[in-house]
């Protein structure tokens, strides 16, 4: 906006930074008028005789920005760098906050304002500056700041923790965000080295690692995606590993990031690489009391080598001085805890009152899918009948399994299906994200000065399943997982199997699935590390074991159903011999090593008198990647080469392996414990090219349980943690 010739008067908004810590910003209404000269009214806001006195920072934010701080003049350069103001008061000093807004040194309080004359209008330019704005600026100066901003939402999005493929990430990419980030430093912009590796064969179908190499690689240079020693050399058969240099405005480097990781596409090596790199500073923007020193000593976990100790230092001293202002903020702020009527209502501390309403569809999320949300957060003064909702949105997508929300919410989201609805509480929320996120100001600090609260309302509007689910859908019917469950319910039919254990039962669709089959069940456990999957299925397995029989509901013999808490790999004595034991599609998500352990202790420890162990095949990639089989010509292609091409199903897995690295696995594991195995599988046919889609290993213990061997010992059992039981004496 301009004051014209037509106005006499009018009013900004702006903005009060107090030097002394222990005060907080304000806002200030600077009243301008044509008759007096707008330097004039900011130096009275500040104590200061006339505008003479007053100094003008330069532009802060964007550079298309006409927002400045304005500050009192020093009078002196004395080394306590304190000076005398117009009305005669000696002031201390630097405005640490000031300062790290606008990179440069003032004293005493300043003003945040948007107003003065530009080049393009001889009037007088001005737009309010809000407390909401301020602390809108103060988060863009953060890694996990600017990608919420990217996404406008404050108050449910969180940097990801890892980049999976560019179509599932939502909001700015890592590297924008890095050259963002610099950019809000006064740093130079990041240098990206591209090293570029010949592609070698791999001997196994888990990812390689190919480790930087004088010979045999090219290193290409990259300033703002530009080639700056070189043309990019594009190649099928290439990989890709990237370096990222933090330069000072003296072209001084300041740290490297270095990863080992490998990626077939330069962009992936790129994104990943940043997103190390924001990660690791991240956890110190995010944290309210750490030293830098702990900082430090974790950059070798994150394949970061700090060069310049001083100059990292001068840049995240200002956040650090920001950090502990939050922190007293928080200590005396009015988000007063909530307490729980239940340990069922708390969700996890500083979450309770969880309510989801709603008929359960079915349609639920997991891991790698995209569920798409609407939600609104309000906050709510405890006893009284005042709400101000401080953030909306009508369609929010984002990936599980990344980090990429607010821990809570998305361990709301995992209990939902869609068409659900779910309310919460919560004080977890800190001060700076709530006045960022809030419209007005002026009422928001009237409701803050309350016992107040955050309430959340989420609606599970859609879900779109994960990579390995939709490939899966669009060749097979029925779904492979259902191929795999009736699979499963055939051997306990011809068993007669009265137990049955999940390893990595997650969020207990098969278990669940048992449940629509007349079997001679009559235990069920279930056991998985992810305290999340197995809240959903203690949600699921409790509505069906409870329905009432006229909903027609198949009725079963089950007489007990127990979810423990617990790695695979550990052994608990509770769980020793059941008949049959089931790992479908659970040992991939693994690390090879942990998998083989898995193997180990199934066999030699839990015991089991059948456990069959599914797992993707890799050569079927082939298949479902291009969405129909191989021509003949392509089956007379070198099986190597064809592979390569290939990406893993789902990004969440750490291998995937061929028929022939299954089979020497599970005939390895049978001969050590003395069981025999056979191997078939579901989704195609085994005397067809290339196999079954999943992959299975039926194994059958060859001694009875007269010859069993104690093994059991007191040192190997590890209790699980029981997080739900079922039983039919309890209804």
């Amino acid at each position: 906006m301009e004051l014209g010739d037509t106005q006499e008067c009018i009013q900004v908004e702006a903005i009060r930074i107090p030097s002394s810590m222990e005060k907080y910003v304000e806002a200030v209404t600077l009243r301008m008028s044509l008759r007096e000269y707008y330097l004039d009214i900011i130096a009275n806001e500040l104590g200061l005789k006339d505008g003479a006195n007053v100094l003008i920072s330069r532009n802060i934010g964007k550079a298309s920005s006409e927002t400045r701080l304005f500050f009192a003049a020093q009078q002196s350069y004395l080394l306590d760098r304190s000076f005398v103001s117009g009305n005669g008061k000696e002031t201390e000093s630097l405005n640490a906050r000031a300062r790290y807004l606008s990179g440069q040194d003032i004293v005493g309080d300043a003003i945040l304002a948007c107003i003065g004359y530009t080049r393009k209008s001889r009037d007088l330019f001005y737009e309010d500056v809000t407390v909401r704005l301020y602390y809108r600026m103060l988060l863009g100066k953060t890694p996990g700041g600017i990608y919420k901003l990217s996404r406008e939402a404050l108050l449910t999005a969180e940097l990801p923790s890892r980049f999976t493929t560019r179509v599932n990430w939502r909001g700015s990419l890592p590297r924008d965000i890095l050259c963002m980030f610099c950019r809000q430093h006064r740093l130079s912009e990041p240098l990206f080295s591209i090293i570029s590796h010949p592609l070698k064969i791999p001997t196994e179908s888990s990812e390689s690692c190919f480790k930087a190499a004088g010979s045999g690689t090219d290193v290409i240079e990259c300033v703002n995606g530009a080639s700056v020693n070189g043309c990019p050399k594009q190649s099928d058969s290439g990989m890709f590993k990237c370096e990222i240099k933090l330069l000072s405005r003296c072209a001084e480097v300041i740290l490297l990031c270095s990863p080992d990781d490998c990626y077939k596409k330069q962009n992936d090596a790129i994104q990943n690489a940043s997103l190390k790199l924001l990660s690791w500073l991240n956890k110190y923007f995010n944290s309210v009391t750490a030293p830098f020193e702990q900082l430090y000593e974790t950059a070798g976990n994150f394949s970061i080598h700090v060069f310049s100790k001083n100059l990292f230092r001068e840049i995240l001293i200002g956040q650090s001085i920001q950090n502990r202002h939050l922190y007293a903020m928080q200590c005396n702020k009015s988000l007063e805890p909530m307490c729980a009527n239940s340990l069922q209502d708390m969700l996890v501390n500083g979450v309770c009152n969880l309510k989801i309403e709603g008929p359960d569809s079915g349609v639920c999320p997991c891991n790698g899918s995209l569920p798409c949300i609407s939600y609104s957060v309000s906050l709510v003064v405890e006893g009284e009948n005042m709400k101000e909702v401080i953030e909306s949105c009508n369609e929010f997508e984002f990936e599980i399994g990344v980090g990429a929300v607010i821990s809570y919410i998305e361990e709301v989201v995992m209990q939902m299906s869609v068409g659900q609805c779910a309310y919460f509480n919560t004080n977890l929320l800190t001060s700076d994200l709530i006045f960022a996120s809030a419209g007005d100001s002026a009422k928001m600090s009237s409701l803050s000065s309350k016992a107040c609260c955050v309430e959340y309302e989420i609606s599970l509007t859609k879900v779109a399943e994960p990579p390995e689910e939709r490939m899966e859908q669009a060749l097979f019917s029925p779904p492979l997982s259902k191929q795999r469950v009736e699979f499963a319910v055939q051997h306990i039919l011809e068993s007669h199997a009265t137990t049955l254990l999940d390893f990595g039962c997650g969020s207990g669709s098969l278990l669940e699935a048992l449940l629509n089959y007349t079997t001679s069940l009559e235990k069920i456990a279930g056991v998985d590390i992810s305290q999340k999957g197995l809240t959903r299925a203690a949600k699921v397995l409790n509505s069906k074991l409870d329905a009432n029989p006229d909903a027609g509901v198949t009725r079963i013999d089950i007489k007990s159903v127990i979810l423990y808490e617990g790695s695979i790999t550990n052994f608990d004595s509770r769980l020793h011999g059941f008949d049959i034991g089931t790992c479908l599609e659970v040992i991939e998500h693994m690390d090879e090593d942990q998998a083989c352990l898995f193997g180990n202790v199934a066999l030699s420890y839990f015991c089991p008198k059948i456990l069959i162990v599914s797992t993707p095949n890799f050569e079927y990639n082939v298949v479902l990647q291009k969405s129909n089989p191989p021509t003949q010509e392509q089956e007379e292609l070198d099986g190597q080469t064809l592979l390569q091409s290939c990406k893993f199903r789902n990004n969440d897995h750490k291998f995937e392996w061929t028929r022939e690295q299954f089979n020497q696995w599970a005939s390895d594991l049978a001969a050590r414990h003395n069981y025999n195995v056979k191997f078939s599988g579901v989704g195609g046919f085994a005397d067809v090219e290339p196999g079954f889609a999943s992959q299975i290993a039926v194994f059958k213990r060859e001694w009875s349980h007269e010859d069993e061997v104690q093994t059991h010992t007191d040192d190997i059992d590890s209790h699980y943690n029981v997080i739900w039981e079922w039983s039919s004496k309890k209804k």
